[in-house]
């Protein structure tokens, strides 16, 4: 299989670009601001902007289709036949977690109320980075759903320099960030390539085996194609002693604790590893009560429900004690299969086809684990597996560098962003129009 080009790492400084600072500074009077240039103005959001809530809609008036978006918190959530707004505004998020986040739109749309709108009474573009380089999140409340008003923005304060300055600003900040966005941009598309490059090898190994040379016979799947000569096809149920979630314990999230035994939900489960960061954490006792669903190493852990189904990853001794809420299932092999080429199977192609098509053709939100046992799996040999894997995992080593490689150049890339944006319109550097 050909290989994509490997990255080099190469991150532009925009203290090499740009050295000017304005020749007097004054205290802004505001910690986090510190000084800016003499003749700016500090001033409360209040006097910047026009500030207030969008408003209620019925969610049966929001189609998948229609004339005007509807914006919320977190971006387009439908469309519909009327719109409240037909002007070029900023979204603020108003609740949940995407609370505080800033987007620029403009036309005819319907703002809901679970977002804020603002309209600008400066240059908008100097504006929208200003409030792009405030964390509007940190004033949310502390509740279980973050909450932030518009009379919380509007007393915020931010930095005023001239009408003139702030256009400079702005068009030097949207051709710099530009740029930056479209390198993320390539960067993104990249990541995406080596993702289908590791899934190409994964495919191909788990349905037509490593030994090039090997003959084919017809699966007798039509979705399968031809397998290795002396391979069979049979349902999953006769490789697994168990599939099975848990349950929500008892009491729900009000019993998760600090510390304990981690309770795995489906934000837990990804195609590379079991992500513990922010795992939740139940007592001994809980765990007991949910005996049905505690894991074990071997155990291969695939996500049943919502936006993430068909995600899955494996367990190792590393982890220790866990238990599992009813969001993930608990596939348990035997013998004859080992947990590495389950796991394998289900990622591939061969595994998500099949939950995909037990989604569209059932019309269920989760998957049923009689189904689920019902899934074609190849079956061949442990050593056979065991080859398969290591075939897998030594080929893709070179594939996952790159795509950390890849990763740690976007994160900086957008570190890079977020500076230059701070740097520019706090006044800690100067901007003319000639760096442009």
């Amino acid at each position: 299989m050909q290989r994509l080009h490997r990255n080099k790492l190469s991150i532009p400084r925009f203290k090499e670009q740009i050295m000017q600072r304005y020749k007097k500074y004054k205290n802004s009077d505001i910690e986090w601001i510190g000084e800016i240039p003499e003749h700016w103005e500090v001033k409360k959001l209040k006097y910047v902007l026009n500030i207030g809530s969008g408003e209620g809609i019925k969610s049966e008036a929001i189609k998948d289709i229609g004339d005007f978006p509807v914006y919320g918190g977190n971006g387009i959530v439908g469309y519909a036949t009327k719109h409240n707004n037909n002007d070029k505004v900023f979204i603020i998020g108003r609740v949940g977690a995407k609370c505080g986040n800033v987007r620029l739109v403009s036309g005819e749309k319907w703002i809901s109320d679970n977002a804020l709108y603002a309209y600008s009474k400066g240059n908008l573009d100097f504006i929208k980075y200003c409030l792009i380089y405030k964390d509007f999140n940190k004033l949310a409340n502390k509740n279980a759903q973050p909450l932030i008003t518009s009379t919380m923005i509007k007393e915020e304060s931010t930095f005023y320099p001239p009408l003139y300055e702030q256009t400079v600003i702005a068009n030097y900040l949207d051709l710099k960030t530009a740029d930056i966005d479209q390198l993320i941009t390539q960067k993104e598309r990249l990541l995406s390539l080596y993702e289908e490059e590791k899934t190409a090898i994964i495919n191909h190994a788990v349905t037509k085996g490593i030994d090039p040379k090997v003959k084919l016979k017809d699966s007798g799947v039509d979705w399968l194609g031809k397998i290795p000569e002396h391979w069979e096809v049979k349902k999953l149920k006769y490789f697994i002693f168990k599939a099975g979630s848990g349950i929500t314990p008892r009491g729900g999230a009000s019993v998760y604790q600090l510390k304990g035994i981690p309770l795995l939900r489906s934000q837990n489960i990804h195609f590379e590893g079991l992500r513990l960061d922010d795992v939740a954490y139940i007592t001994h006792e809980t765990h007991d009560e949910m005996s049905n669903s505690k894991v074990f190493s071997g155990d291969v852990l695939l996500n049943i429900t919502g936006a993430s189904i068909g995600r899955c990853y494996y367990v190792t001794d590393c982890l220790g004690e866990a238990n599992v809420n009813q969001h993930v299932c608990i596939l348990r092999p035997m013998s004859i299969i080992s947990t590495k080429f389950l796991y394998f199977i289900i990622r591939s192609n061969l595994g998500q086809e099949q939950i995909s098509f037990e989604q569209t053709g059932s019309g269920r939100e989760g998957l049923n684990f009689e189904a689920l046992k019902n899934f074609l799996i190849p079956s061949i040999e442990v050593d056979e597996q065991t080859a398969i894997v290591h075939h897998i995992e030594t080929e893709t080593i070179c594939i996952n560098a790159e795509i950390n490689k890849t990763k740690k150049i976007i994160a900086l890339q957008k570190e890079y962003r977020t500076a230059l944006i701070s740097e520019v319109v706090t006044g800690k550097i100067k901007v003319t129009e000639e760096l442009k």
